[in-house]
């Protein structure tokens, strides 16, 4: 087939939606997972306790590198430069190739450092601490741009081919989204036809974070189903530089601001066959897999977002006196502390756990990697939120504003706004809550999908239902009771404090959240899945109950070490105690909420029913579509590609 000018941006239906999402999630579970048995009710505690550990080896390689790290982050970063130039001096990239840390992730043999994921996750927070925009740069380049995708299923040529420079020379960049699909990759436009030896790419892309200064994507496309050819969406390595590849426009940002994210277009651009990753229609499976890990980056961020809040408050809290006395010691202020401290904690526990056991590769960390990326960012955002009203009017005065008058410039509003984007990017929470939900409600629907598909035969809903029949008289039976009622279970957590009772409120807690979840979807049944404010929430009981699980782990982890072990049970059961409220007070909204009530007002809101409500403002935006247009063809823009070399 020769190559030909894309067709106009695909229709597709909600169900067509559905069942490309669902073609590209992993259909079965080979391996165990703690959260997948934590959302069915089943307190599988071995599954994590004893908490796994890095061998020796690759504990003293990462920490090596984390030395020298730390070493150039301190001498040769300035975070203010960045922020106030809204870009990383090329320099700085330049010492960070030298130092390697493109190739944290890249296995030794193609010239990286092979660090383990949790020593990668180490660095990114240490180099995240210094300037959010350089841990975004290395995450974006190797979490989810070339090296992972090819780590899991490149070839033999292609990990030869480019691995090496990817350690060393290359910056890569991820290209999914467009200006008019998000979360919806069934209405992908972008496509790559087959001509030769070759395929042709046309379309655009946006928020390519890395984009205008990378020299190797990972891009997305649609491969038009033909003969000899499978078609689907298809993931290729393409060289920025080839003809036809236009970076168009490097965007701006409330927050991560040193950011490289642009618009890349693609014209008639030729990309050999060679450079395709997997098989035609795997792309969306690769990018899932991806970031079954890749989204862990976040978290990783997030953990060193938490560590500066705590040292600043910390700080601060001691100094300013009011009334009398330390702010900290007044109970308003030392409340948030305590939120923000224990919580610090909880994040490490929990991106520690998951990082160590996707080294480990015993268990399937779908969920947990998911988990950990949603709690940690909305958790992260309060705490950054937190640390502002600690600081008053200072945390909403920007650092340089603060140093000009004579004063130490801390850059808590900056954190507010880099922060906010990681409850957005790599699956917004709104997204992620519909994604764990998916995966936790996995076992049910394996045996009564089809009862409640309303395209299913009257002989398929009489097969499932027998097979849910049998499910449910073995599964129901199990949510009763456990040894969440028994005082004496986890009875190695009872130490001077008492984490045992928490874990115990765990077991329990996961039986009632499994005996809510099937209560919904007998309630529901094929409506279920229209219920996402339902669904929302017992996710979120799920990731209290992953994160209490990770930190009472972690506590005796430590405690088994000596490092700081009394202190670590402390913030555990803190933790904990604090989790539990919210817990509570999302069962609560599980059945006593306005759900129904919002719904119509939203049908109001878009019909104009209350438009009278707006009048008395001028809108300030500017001109212009809602979305850009984005019909494939030539570019009419300077490219704005900046390769660094």
């Amino acid at each position: 087939m020769s190559a030909s000018t894309p067709s106009s941006r695909p229709a597709v239906t909600e169900r067509e939606a559905r069942e490309v999402a669902e073609a590209a999630r992993e259909q079965h579970w080979r391996k165990p997972s703690f959260a997948k048995e934590l959302f069915l009710g089943r307190f599988r505690l071995d599954l994590i306790h004893p908490h796994p550990v890095p061998d020796d080896e690759a504990a003293q390689r990462g920490e090596e590198f984390l030395a020298k790290l730390r070493d150039f982050v301190e001498t040769k970063v300035d975070p203010a430069r960045i922020e106030r130039d809204a870009r990383i001096p090329d320099e700085v990239i330049d010492g960070l190739k030298e130092l390697g840390a493109f190739g944290m992730k890249i296995d030794t043999k193609y010239g990286g450092l092979g660090l383990t994921q949790v020593y990668y996750n180490k660095a990114l927070s240490l180099a995240g601490s210094a300037s959010p925009a350089i841990g975004v740069l290395l995450s974006a380049h190797q979490s989810i741009g070339v090296p992972q995708p090819l780590k899991l299923f490149g070839t033999q040529e292609q990990k030869e081919r480019f691995l090496p420079r990817c350690a060393r020379t290359d910056i890569s960049a991820f290209l999914l989204t467009e200006p008019d699909v998000g979360s919806d990759p069934a209405r992908l436009a972008t496509t790559a036809v087959p001509d030769g030896d070759d395929y042709v790419l046309d379309g655009v892309k946006l928020w390519t974070t890395n984009g205008v200064v990378a020299d190797l994507l990972v891009v997305m496309a649609r491969v038009p189903r033909s003969e000899g050819h499978k078609g689907g969406i298809t993931a290729f390595v393409v060289e920025t530089n080839s003809p036809g590849v236009t970076v168009e426009n490097r965007n701006a940002f409330m927050g991560l601001r040193g950011i490289e994210n642009g618009v890349t277009r693609f014209h008639q651009v030729r990309v050999p066959a060679a450079n395709r990753v997997g098989e035609e229609g795997q792309g969306l499976k690769i990018a899932l897999t991806t970031l079954n890990t890749g989204r862990l980056s976040l978290p990783a961020s997030c953990v060193a977002a938490g560590k500066w809040c705590l040292k600043i408050a910390r700080e601060w809290s001691a100094a300013r006196e009011q009334w009398g006395k330390p702010v900290a010691h007044h109970e308003a202020v030392g409340s948030k502390i305590s939120f923000i401290a224990a919580t610090t904690f909880a994040l490490e526990a929990v991106t520690d756990l998951a990082s160590q056991m996707a080294d480990e590769d015993r268990n399937d960390i779908r969920i947990e990697g998911a988990l950990a990326k949603l709690y940690a960012s909305e958790m992260a955002w309060t705490m950054a939120d937190e640390l502002v009203q600690i600081r008053g009017g200072r945390g909403f005065e920007t650092a340089e504003s603060l140093r000009a008058r004579g004063e130490k410039g801390v850059p808590a509003e900056q954190l507010l706004r880099d922060l906010r984007i990681n409850r957005i990017f790599e699956g917004s929470t709104e997204i992620m809550h519909l994604l764990i939900a998916r995966e936790a409600v996995d076992a049910h629907l394996s045996v009564a999908g089809d009862l409640i598909d309303p395209e299913k035969s009257l002989g398929d809903k009489a097969k499932a239902g027998a097979n849910a029949g049998a499910f449910y008289a073995k599964w129901l039976p199990k949510l009763v009771a456990g040894p969440g009622q028994l005082p004496t279970s986890y009875g190695e957590f009872k130490r001077e404090v008492d984490l045992s009772a928490h874990l115990r409120y765990v077991e329990r807690t996961a039986r009632k959240l499994a005996r809510s979840t099937f209560y919904a979807m007998s309630r529901w049944q094929g409506r279920m899945e229209s219920k996402q404010g339902f669904l929302g929430r017992i996710v979120d009981i799920g990731a209290e109950l992953f994160a209490m699980s990770a930190a009472c782990v972690r506590a005796e982890l430590l405690r088994s070490q000596g490092e700081n072990g009394r202190e670590a049970y402390q913030l555990a059961d803190v933790f904990c105690r604090q989790s539990r409220i919210r817990v509570e007070e999302l069962f609560t909204r599980l059945w006593t909420n306005t759900d129904d009530l919002d719904r119509k007002v939203v049908k109001g809101v878009l019909s104009g029913t209350y438009e009278w409500l707006e009048r008395g403002i001028v809108d300030p935006s500017g001109e212009g579509p809602w979305i850009a247009d984005a019909t494939p063809g030539p570019s009419q823009k300077e490219n704005v590609h900046r390769p660094i070399r």
